[in-house]
This record gives structure tokens, sequence and C-alpha cells, in this order.
């Protein structure tokens, strides 16, 4: 038996430079007339969303503390896409890995020590992991489309957090 790999569309190389400054470009069109419609300046508005945070070193930590966990999930998510599985529920699976993980410090704040932090790691993959293998197993059971179970399953985990901050 011989495997084929599959034949993908060939672009040109300059095409493939070019399209992420086409998609910058076309992203600071479309925010400039949204900002203009508005009423407001789209020089300044532009400023403040991509230089701004950009100026201090306070404001770069805050960026870094935002983007690594939304890094962490393209990074996951990418091992989902070249299998061919359409996962776009990782934002649920975020909130409950968070959920989990903060277990122990909510439930036992006096339990410090250096395990705490490993201990939440683990339990925050664990959590994820299992709100992941909702929409695996309704796949493999039901044939049930994953991408719409795993974005509906986002709102229940976001009702769930709110619930769980809010009562």
């Amino acid at each position: 038996m011989r495997l084929e790999l599959i034949k993908r569309p060939q672009h040109s190389t300059l095409f493939s430079l070019l399209s992420p400054f086409i998609a910058l470009a076309l992203t600071l069109i479309a925010g400039a007339i949204m900002f203009s419609l508005l009423g407001k300046n789209p020089a300044e508005a532009l400023y403040f969303y991509f230089i701004d945070p950009l100026r201090e070193v306070w404001s770069l930590h805050e960026l870094a503390v935002k983007a690594a966990p939304l890094i962490l999930i393209a990074v996951g998510l990418s091992i989902c896409y070249l299998s061919n599985n359409w996962n776009i529920g990782a934002e649920g699976q975020f909130i409950i890995g968070a959920v989990f993980g903060s277990f122990i410090p909510v439930i036992f704040p006096d339990f410090q020590n250096w395990t705490v932090l490993p201990l939440m790691l683990i339990l925050g993959m664990v959590g994820g992991a299992a709100y992941a293998s909702i929409p695996a197993w309704l796949k493999v059971r039901f044939n049930t489309n994953e991408i719409l179970t795993s974005l509906m399953l986002v709102y229940v985990a976001q009702l769930f957090n709110d619930w769980l901050v809010r009562g």
C-alpha cells in the first residue's frame, strides 16, 4: 500500500512573504474605517492599540501575561489542526483548566510549599483535557460535529465560571 502526499495548491514565494503584511494593512484599513464611523480619530485610536502597549516595561509585562496563555492555546490547537480535528472550544477548556488549577489554593489556603504550583499546573491540564474529551467522546459515540460541540461548551464553561464567581 502506497501513501500519497496530499497535494496543496502552490502559491508564489512572493505571496507567501507578503501575505502577513497584506493582512496587517487590511486590518489597519478596516480599523481606521470603523473608528472613523464611530467619530474617533483613527490614527490616535490605532496608536493606543498598537504602539502604546509597547512603550513601558510594565505594559510589556502585562502584554506577556495576557499573551502567554493564548500562545499556549494556539500551539495546542495547531496539533489538533494537523490531525484534522477542529477544536474551536479552547477558550472553554482554558476556563475549566483554570478552575481545576485554582482548586488547591482556594480549598486549602494554608497549604503553601513548593509543590503547590506544580500541582496547580497538573490539575489545570487534567481539567482542560477532561473538558476537551467531551466533544471527542460525543464525536466517537454519536458522530456529532466537534466544531459545534466544542464551541457550545465554551458557553457552558463561561456560565459555570460566572456561577462560581457570582453564585
